[in-house]
């Protein structure tokens, strides 16, 4: 296979790395102890956490896990947003050889008993504040050990009472529960002290997370994720931006929640690896409350989503901060629109580059490299080590540079698979290659471009449009803060694109905004509807749904022809 990108790979980035340089994540993790004890390892709430700090709790902890019977390989949960007790969490479950099974704090009671029991999960340390969900589903679960924590409990007292007292008296923010079998997070660290914590051997194929992907459409799957593919991806990235760091030097922001593994990967283990800090957001919706963070301390580098970056732009505050120290704005999830990257730039003066991965990847596959000049409208470059290729969708055969089809990856990244479905794991991987599901295509420079998913693709009188695309040129319309474009059923044409729209300025109307499509889109591209909402449904990362959007539209006609 010719790697065309290799010969567009910035100077000091190698094509290969050694997925093997690392038994296992915590081996990365203790060698950052020795080599950045002093220096602070994760913020949160003004308090300051070092890596000695972490080393100490997270073997406390890990201590406790092992106490109690925990065994290497047993399933461990966590269900918490950007808190201090996520770090110690996570590794001290790693610490015990346990596999971490991350969950989202505002999954429903179904949602969170389908990944505990699909993944078995033996113990959960959870925030009391999401403590309801788990009892209305606590007596058709595996789970043996709850432990349980408030959002303040690593904050000096009296900073810590305070914090807990005003959540629960005054916001009232956590409902009334009653678990069985519960102890205190605290009470856990403070038991952990007495006993000794026995390392287990963790080798590359042992598990290290149950990642789980493909909630929207039907039950989520937990990806297998070992610890070589997670440290594969680790050396991946650290060899991109090793260029631009300083060791021991960097301020990342962490404001994705570090259970969605882009923010896992890309800003929690990346930068604990080159003994950066994380200041850690735990609510990045209150943007006021997000941008007063930020003016505290000098940020090197920021990663997120293309929703978050264009919240930034749009609230007060946010361009008189101090951007001198921003070396690197990081976007992936969803694509990073040409508006949102443009304005970024002119106010940041840094580049906002854009990345792909998928969960199945842990999760990176492709990234800009850090010397383009200006947003390019692609997802960069594979990373060392990486293969990806376009196929055929129907035939399956590799196809030309430059003509659109399934994007393929290959690499030590690439997970072992789904959890207890071989089926559908059989469906995506065929000889070491993961079927990404995403359409795109590849420059003549390597540079690789997503046209789309398979299955949001708009079918216009048998020419393909991509919601992508359509979104990408709204969103530069002056008047509009947020779009998605979905395909929606029409008697001429098969399908028609339907536009939903949130307003920057009230006086945006529906022919303005079509007559701005039309100067700038194919006739068969222009929308001929538009939807103003208030807001558009979200995934917890911020991420636009619009299967969800097509769905209603759908039900809408169904009820018609009722």
């Amino acid at each position: 296979m010719d790697k065309i990108w290799l010969k567009r790979y910035p100077t000091g980035v190698p094509e290969t790395i050694d997925p093997d340089r690392f038994n296992s994540l915590v081996d990365i993790f203790e060698q950052s102890i020795q080599q950045y004890g002093d220096k602070v390892a994760f913020i949160n709430m003004d308090t300051e956490m070092t890596f000695n700090e972490l080393d100490v709790l997270s073997r406390h902890f890990a201590a406790f896990l092992q106490q109690r019977g925990l065994k290497k390989g047993d399933a461990f949960a966590i269900m918490m947003p950007n808190l201090l007790q996520y770090p110690v969490a996570l590794f001290g479950a790693l610490r015990a050889g346990l596999t971490v099974v991350n969950v989202n704090p505002l999954y429903t009671p179904r949602e969170l008993k389908h990944q505990l029991v699909d993944a078995n999960v033996k113990a959960i340390v959870i925030l009391e504040n999401f403590a309801h969900t788990l009892q209305k589903v606590e007596d058709c679960v595996p789970v043996e050990q709850v432990f349980v924590t408030a959002i303040g409990d690593l904050l000096p007292a009296p900073k810590r009472w305070l914090v807990n007292a005003v959540v629960r008296h005054v916001k009232k923010m956590v409902p009334a529960y009653q678990l069985q079998h519960t102890t205190s997070f605290r009470a856990s660290l403070k038991q952990g002290e007495k006993f000794s914590y026995q390392r287990p051997e963790i080798m590359g194929d042992d598990l290290a997370f149950l990642q789980y992907t493909g909630g929207t459409t039907g039950l989520a799957k937990g990806a297998m994720l070992s610890h070589r593919n997670m440290v594969a991806n680790l050396e991946m990235v650290s060899a991109l931006v090793a260029p631009l760091v300083n060791d021991g030097e960097e301020t990342v922001v962490t404001a994705l929640p570090l259970y969605h593994i882009f923010a896992l990967t890309a800003n929690c283990l990346t930068f604990l690896k080159h003994g950066g800090q994380n200041l850690l957001i735990t609510n990045p919706r209150d943007m006021k409350g997000f941008v007063k963070e930020l003016n505290k301390y000098p940020f090197s580098i920021i990663a997120g989503v293309n929703t978050l970056f264009n919240g930034l732009l749009n609230t007060e505050g946010f361009k008189d901060l101090d951007f001198s120290h921003l070396k690197i704005a990081l976007g992936g999830g969803m694509a990073v629109q040409r508006a949102v990257a443009e304005n970024w730039q002119r106010v940041t003066k840094s580049r906002l580059l854009e990345g792909y991965g998928l969960t199945e990847c842990s999760p990176v596959v492709t990234v800009n490299p850090t010397d383009i000049e200006e947003y390019n409208g692609t997802i960069g470059l594979p990373l060392p080590s990486t293969d990806v290729r376009v196929v055929d969708t129907e035939t399956g055969e590799v196809l030309p540079q430059g003509e659109a089809g399934e994007l393929q990856v290959k690499g030590p990244q690439v997970m072992v698979g789904y959890l207890n479905r071989p089926d559908e794991t059989a469906q995506v991987m065929k000889d070491g290659w993961f079927a990404t599901g995403d359409i795109g295509v590849m420059d003549s420079d390597g540079f690789f471009r997503i046209v789309d998913r398979k299955k949001d693709m708009i079918l216009v009188s048998g020419f393909n449009v991509y919601p992508n695309e359509i979104e990408d040129v709204i969103a530069g319309h002056p008047k509009v803060l947020e779009v998605a474009a979905v395909g929606v059923p029409h008697d001429a044409s098969g399908e028609q694109v339907k536009l939903f729209v949130v307003r920057k300025d009230a006086s945006l109307t529906e022919k303005e905004l079509i007559q701005y499509a039309r100067e700038n889109l194919t006739g068969y591209k222009v929308p001929k509807l538009v939807e103003f909402r208030d807001e558009l449904p979200k995934t917890n990362v911020g991420k636009i749904l619009r299967r969800e959007l097509r769905d209603e539209e759908m039900a809408k006609i169904e009820g018609k022809a009722d």
